[in-house]
């Protein structure tokens, strides 16, 4: 808060006489009954005042501002609910079904009202992430709104407990599905491009829809959530960074992130800029696309991008699409979005797209595949491939 201030410019003249002084005496009693003034307004005031606020909370109306100081001695503002740690455990019935874990801790399934579900995500005493992270995760939801992002529903700050609640997505994430755990059903070419777009769009609020901007440093399979509709929507932002796009263009910072999705030049140059979460979407789109592990050392190169550029100048596509779909794609769609994930993944920040220009190239691959002429891959595919790819410049676990 800025504190403004201002005096008038007063004159004072020496008066040294005896007459003169006299003059300017003021009355004691006068100077009582002003004081006497001051206080009775001063109390009227706090009375009104508190007499507004046990109104207000009689009525059930949230307080303008929310602030909580419990752990770190920084202050949460929100006007979304707080919630107390009684009301976590009633909502996940003590805890009982566990949805999945992460580094923040366990997630867990939840009903508000008894109605609405919900994911309550409970900070573990363990975990790496602690109350740092809580709160910026807190801070950076309650400002930002978009149907590809999840929404929070609270919080619970109370001593050592520390909870996110948020919307439930019932799909769970991307990896579980791309990956066939939990008995999860193949997702077919044409909703794995509507989940592309659906986080691409995500992502392009946040770095074009936000000021300051905001870097999510974490995009990946496991933080794509899909809905009961398989929409996807951008989760866990623990990690985020916002900053304004002013005398520079990019933020200095510790690097964060997780291995195999992080942008090689952030990593060596410790420089953060929205183009980094491009990196780590391209990698998102190969995953996408390949089924493959980011990072597997048992195949001939241990990276995604280092083996999809390996096996295309072997002049083996159809190797690079996931064999769970069976062919039941279109040729041309595929090649472009292959395109497109290369170009995202290229290793010099300045040679990738903005998210705008991913959403439109992913539009017509939606496009393409939408063709009723299924083609087989052409090994011979007609577009190019930066040669550029480089063993040593994919980051390595410090």
């Amino acid at each position: 808060m800025q504190v403004y201030s201002y005096c008038k410019n007063v004159s004072y003249d020496t008066c040294l006489s005896s007459s003169c002084v006299q003059d300017k005496k003021f009355p004691m009693k006068f100077v009582a009954l002003a004081s006497s003034a001051v206080v009775v307004i001063a109390v009227v005031l706090t009375l009104f005042f508190l007499y507004r606020k046990k109104k207000r909370s009689s009525l059930g109306l949230p307080p303008m501002r929310v602030m909580s100081t419990s752990i770190s001695g920084q202050s949460i503002e929100t006007q979304r609910r707080r919630f107390t740690y009684s009301e976590v455990v009633e909502m996940t019935e003590n805890f009982q079904n566990i949805l999945g874990e992460g580094g923040f801790g366990i997630v867990y399934h939840g009903y508000l009202n008894g109605s609405e579900q919900v994911a309550v995500k409970v900070l573990s005493q363990s975990s790496s992430q602690g109350y740092k992270h809580f709160k910026a995760e807190v801070e950076l939801l309650l400002r930002v709104h978009h149907v590809n992002l999840v929404s929070l529903v609270g919080y619970c700050d109370e001593g050592d407990h520390l909870a996110l609640i948020y919307e439930c997505m019932s799909n769970g994430d991307l990896k579980d599905h791309l990956s066939g755990k939990k008995g999860k059903s193949v997702l077919k070419w044409s909703t794995r491009l509507r989940i592309a777009v659906d986080a691409a769009l995500g992502l392009e609020y946040l770095h074009c829809g936000c000021r300051p901007l905001i870097v999510h440093r974490d995009v990946k399979s496991t933080n794509i959530l899909l809905d009961d509709q398989f929409m996807a929507k951008i989760a866990d932002f623990g990690l985020s960074r916002s900053f304004l796009l002013g005398e520079e263009s990019q933020a200095s910072t510790v690097v964060a992130g997780t291995l195999g999705y992080l942008d090689p030049e952030y990593y060596s140059t410790c420089r953060l800029a929205e183009t980094s979460d491009v990196y780590s979407f391209g990698i998102l789109l190969l995953e996408i696309i390949t089924n493959q592990h980011v990072i597997d050392h048992a195949r001939e190169k241990a990276h995604i991008t280092e083996w999809v550029a390996f096996v295309l100048k072997e002049g083996d596509i159809s190797r690079i699409v996931d064999p769970n779909l069976h062919g039941e794609y279109n040729s041309p769609s595929v090649s472009r979005a292959l395109e497109l994930a290369m170009k995202c993944a290229n290793p010099s920040s300045e040679k990738r797209p903005d998210m705008s220009q991913i959403i439109t190239e992913l539009k017509e691959c939606i496009t393409e595949n939408s063709m009723k002429c299924i083609d087989d891959m052409d090994s011979s595919s007609s577009f190019e491939l930066s040669s550029s790819f480089d063993t040593k410049v994919v980051p390595i676990a410090r």
